[in-house]
């Protein structure tokens, strides 16, 4: 059976970085997608998926990932999910897990907004560095209600020592998702 991870938490919560290197540790054959290569993909009609008017093309861009990620999990993948995935999104993942027979862990990693304002405003201009819009994806992680188990304050930690976290998080199973609501 394979083992999906939703990676996720706000913009410049080092997201990728933790995830290449999860991706690269395995044990198992191992996928890692990244969400930001599905938007980036849109040439024409993008839009921030931060902004209002985006919610159709954030569903469609999901249930390409949803789809991408279904068949990699059917051939014996393991895959790291890396991108904003916040509870609002779960639920299509949780309906392929179900139907694909797939495991599916969900990590958050929640730096704290100072933290998280530094790390995205010191990326390259071609990503995302607007600080109203680093804070209000870091607003969007900060209550996770029911799912609040699943964060990881990563404040103090570097890539490598975030990475060994999320390994533990996952080999824990206390970060699995259950089964689709009905």
């Amino acid at each position: 059976m394979s083992n999906v991870l939703l990676l996720t938490g706000p913009s410049g919560s080092g997201k990728t970085t933790v995830a290449r290197l999860v991706a690269t540790g395995a044990l198992r054959p191992t996928m890692h997608v990244t969400t930001d290569e599905f938007y980036r993909g849109i040439r024409t009609g993008f839009v921030a998926p931060y902004l209002p008017g985006a919610q159709r093309q954030n569903e469609v861009v999901v249930d390409a990932i949803v789809a991408t990620v279904t068949v990699y999990a059917r051939g014996g993948y393991d895959v790291v999910v890396d991108g904003i995935i916040g509870p609002w999104f779960l639920e299509p993942f949780r309906k392929a897990a179900a139907a694909g027979e797939w495991t599916m862990s969900y990590v958050v990693l929640r730096p704290d907004l100072g933290t998280t304002l530094r790390r995205g405003q010191d990326r390259p201009a071609s990503e995302l560095t607007d600080a109203d819009a680093l804070t209000g994806l870091h607003g969007a992680f900060a209550d996770l209600g029911p799912l609040e188990p699943h964060a990881i304050d990563t404040t103090r930690l570097d890539p490598e020592q975030t990475a060994a976290e999320v390994r533990k998080a996952v080999a824990s199973g206390h970060y699995l998702l259950n089964a689709p609501s009905a």
